[in-house]
C-alpha cells in the first residue's frame, strides 16, 4: 500500500498504537545514540556509526568509487569523503586507482580495516545475542524482518522527499 504525506491517519489504524509505534521509535534512536549499540566487552563503542556503515558497505559490495558509495548508501559524495578521510588515515580504508582508468580513486577496504571490522561486528552480534537471549528464534527473525522493512520504509521515504525538495 502506498501512501503520501496526506495519508489520513484513521486509514492506517489506531492512532494509540501509532503514537506508541512513534514513540518507542523515539525511544530506541535515543538508546541506540546513547550505547551506540557498540558492543561488549573491549571493543565497545569503539567505532563510530558512520565508520561502521562505511566499512560494512565496502566489505558487502567491494572496493568502489566515492560517488558510487555515497549512493549505495543514500548520502552525499561529499558526506563520503568527509568520513572517510579518517578511515584512511588511520589504515583501515586504503585509497587505489581504478583498474580501468588510472586517474579515478577506488575506496577498498585494507586488511586492517576488515581485521578491526571483524572484531566490532563481532562484539556487536553478542551484544545482540546478550539483548535477545530469551527471545525464540522466531522472534528474533521476525523482529529483523520488520527492522528491515521499517528501514527500507524509511529509506523510500527519504528518496522521494529529497526529490520532492530538489
Amino acid at each position: 500500500m502506498s501512501m503520501d504525506m496526506t495519508t489520513d491517519l484513521s486509514a492506517v489504524g489506531d492512532t494509540g498504537l501509532l503514537d506508541t509505534l512513534q514513540h518507542e521509535v523515539a525511544l530506541f534512536a535515543r538508546r541506540a545514540e546513547q550505547t551506540r549499540l557498540g558492543g561488549v566487552g573491549q571493543v565497545r563503542n569503539s567505532m563510530d556509526r558512520a565508520a561502521y556503515l562505511l566499512l560494512n558497505r565496502l566489505d558487502k559490495e567491494g572496493p568502489m568509487g566515492v560517488k558510487a558509495l555515497a549512493a549505495s548508501m543514500g548520502i552525499d559524495s561529499s558526506t563520503v569523503t568527509r568520513q572517510v578521510a579518517p578511515l584512511v588515515d588511520t589504515g583501515l580504508v586504503k585509497r587505489t586507482s581504478h583498474p580501468e582508468d588510472g586517474r579515478a580513486v577506488v575506496l577498498q577496504l585494507s586488511p586492517r580495516g576488515q581485521a578491526r571490522l571483524e572484531e566490532v561486528r563481532s562484539s556487536r552480534r553478542q551484544l545482540m545475542a546478550e539483548l535477545t537471549h530469551d527471545w525464540a528464534p522466531e522472534e528474533r527473525e521476525a523482529f529483523c524482518a520488520l527492522l528491515t522493512r521499517f528501514n527500507s520504509a524509511l529509506s523510500s521515504r527519504m528518496s522521494i522527499q529529497d526529490r520532492v525538495d530538489s
